[in-house]
């Protein structure tokens, strides 16, 4: 085990880090990043929303989950190809880097023209279901203007002003790639939204499935476990997921592998439910290490925020303590997959994203399903299995260690 831990600490987890700073990758994170205020604020008021179930009065909200929520592939478009150039250094392109990306998504979205000057999109393509779309278009369109800008019609010598010289070096880039959508969509009339989608429907499949799902989440607890974020999967998941949630809103599908139903069961206490673990250190640790690691990380533990005990106890390159984190990660996401899929608690079919909201609260506001509270009741236990033998060897251990510390100040 200790050989494999030092594998992984010199070998993998360098490259993997490697892998999150690249700029491609990055520039994916950061749009994500960017574009979750916009995803809570709908999650918000699908939270108000509830109240229309008991006030028949209040006002629809809805629209404003259609402005935010609804509208993220469109502002992942635009947002992918900025950071691509401010990454590469190029500050004076990303604006209009950003605008091209923006353009193209939504000349890609098959809109109808009308000889009145009418123009009619498809709402739906703007929101988790374009999301695909808008990461191969946002990295098309930055690769094209990075390229491009290590050439220019004007030398360094140059009296013109940088903006004037970029309004000229990026007209080239920008045509070829407007005018290649152009060709596609108005020309021999191809819809490659329809089709970029139908690429990815066999991963979207595979990550729904029962096999995909428990992997995807063992995926993130394994390199978790490690102190790699799991933010260098979400380029991959984070789509799958808005995606996922999308169908359920829209009563296309009933899609398990969602952020709602991790919430609400899978990260409990944070990933790698965690929480049975904190609660363990605060009540029964002998060390006094562990003890004060459990009042500490407690209260952020009920809000699902971890990053203090996998760091402070510490659960990752701890091999006693990482493999139950593994484990849980393999457990409970095949116990949820199976209530979910034998409707033994409802597939959550609204946007309830806040995942900071306090464990037990998430779980039944996701879905106003009281049976949800049973399956976390399940969850709880059984991760608390999970981790009470290795708990206990891992506290003795601290325990001793501290005694004997003891002994030596004296």
């Amino acid at each position: 085990m200790n050989t494999f831990i030092n594998w992984m600490n010199q070998n993998f987890t360098p490259k993997m880090n490697k892998i999150t700073k690249n700029v491609w990758v990055s520039s994916i994170q950061e749009a994500i990043m960017a574009i979750l205020p916009l995803i809570l604020v709908g999650s918000l008021i699908t939270l108000i929303s509830i109240l229309n179930n008991y006030f028949s009065k209040m006002p629809n909200f809805s629209p404003i989950t259609t402005f935010s929520f609804g509208l993220i592939s469109l502002f992942v478009a635009l947002l992918v190809p900025y950071f691509i150039m401010e990454k590469k250094k190029k500050n004076d392109r990303k604006i209009i880097s950003g605008l091209t990306g923006l353009s193209l998504f939504l000349m890609l979205l098959m809109p109808k023209l009308t000889d009145d000057g009418g123009i009619t999109f498809t709402l739906e393509r703007f929101s988790g279901n374009g999301m695909f779309v808008a990461l191969i278009v946002g990295l098309l369109v930055g690769a094209f203007m990075y390229l491009f800008s290590k050439f220019s019609f004007f030398k360094g010598s140059s009296s013109l002003p940088d903006f004037i010289i970029v309004w000229f070096d990026t007209v080239i880039p920008i045509t070829i790639l407007l005018l290649l959508g152009w060709i596609f969509t108005f020309q021999l009339n191809v819809d490659l939204y329809d089709l970029i989608i139908k690429v990815f429907e066999p991963v979207t499949a595979i990550a729904q499935s029962f096999t995909g799902f428990v992997f995807i989440a063992f995926l993130g607890v394994f390199f978790y476990s490690f102190g790699i974020s799991a933010w260098v999967l979400y380029p991959i998941i984070f789509p799958i997921m808005l995606e996922g949630i999308q169908q359920n809103i829209d009563g296309v599908a009933q899609n398990i592998n969602t952020m709602e139903t991790q919430t609400a069961w899978v990260w409990i206490g944070g990933m790698g439910t965690t929480l049975p673990l904190v609660l363990m250190m605060l009540f029964m640790a002998k060390s006094s290490h562990l003890k004060a690691i459990g009042k500490v990380t407690i209260v952020p533990s009920i809000f699902n925020i971890n990053e203090p005990v996998i760091f402070g106890a510490p659960v990752a390159f701890n091999p006693i303590l990482m493999v139950p984190m593994w484990l849980n990660g393999l457990i409970i996401p095949a116990i949820t997959y199976v209530a979910l899929t034998w409707d033994f608690v409802t597939i959550p079919e609204r946007l309830f994203q806040l995942w900071y909201m306090p464990v037990g609260i998430s779980s039944m506001l996701i879905n106003s399903d009281l049976r949800g509270l049973i399956l976390l009741a399940v969850v709880v236990v059984v991760s608390w299995l999970i981790w009470f033998p290795f708990f206990k060897v891992y506290d003795m251990q601290q325990f001793k260690k501290e005694q004997v510390e003891m002994k030596l100040e004296d």
